[in-house]
């Protein structure tokens, strides 16, 4: 039973790893579920509250992470509040909309409309702060991609025998 527990947890591992790419797929819920779906199949036991501890605080984390990534990116490059919810809307609908470079343009394309339509800023501030708002992403897949290695680390070193 616990090679399926194993393949289970890969599988969903992966997925999270996806969410990194295609926004709308919650890494953090994919990850939590490999942890808990390899406790269903294989045993809790090894998972004690430290673990379950580390692991709350490193979910926190990913959330941060992916809003302050964001919220950095457009203000280091000047942007408003109205240039970050514009990278955050074409974040999520650029892959829909762009099916292949929809998850690199949606971001700069939606906080270049946000900032001209919204805060009616002039051409050259709209295109740094979607400059902002691409930076802020791919910081954030980053720094999540790297949180989400260190928890299946902590998971590997709690579980493996």
């Amino acid at each position: 039973m616990e090679w399926i527990g194993w393949i289970v947890a890969i599988i969903f591992f992966l997925v999270a790893f996806a969410g990194l790419i295609y926004p709308i797929i919650p890494s953090v819920v994919f990850i939590v579920g490999g942890f808990l779906l390899y406790g269903w199949i294989v045993s809790f036991d090894e998972m004690n509250w430290l673990f379950w501890l580390i692991q709350i605080l490193f979910v926190v984390l990913l959330f941060s992470a992916d809003t302050l990534a964001n919220l950095v990116g457009v203000k280091r490059f000047g942007g408003s509040k109205a240039g970050m919810w514009g990278s955050t809307i074409g974040l999520l609908a650029g892959p829909f909309v762009i099916p292949v470079a929809g998850i690199l343009l949606g971001p700069f394309i939606g906080a270049v409309l946000a900032e001209l339509i919204v805060s009616r800023s002039g051409l050259k501030q709209s295109l740094l702060t979607g400059i902002g708002s691409l930076v802020g992403f791919l910081t954030s897949v980053l720094v999540k991609g790297g949180i989400m290695l260190v928890m299946i680390a902590i998971f590997i070193l709690f579980v493996a025998k």
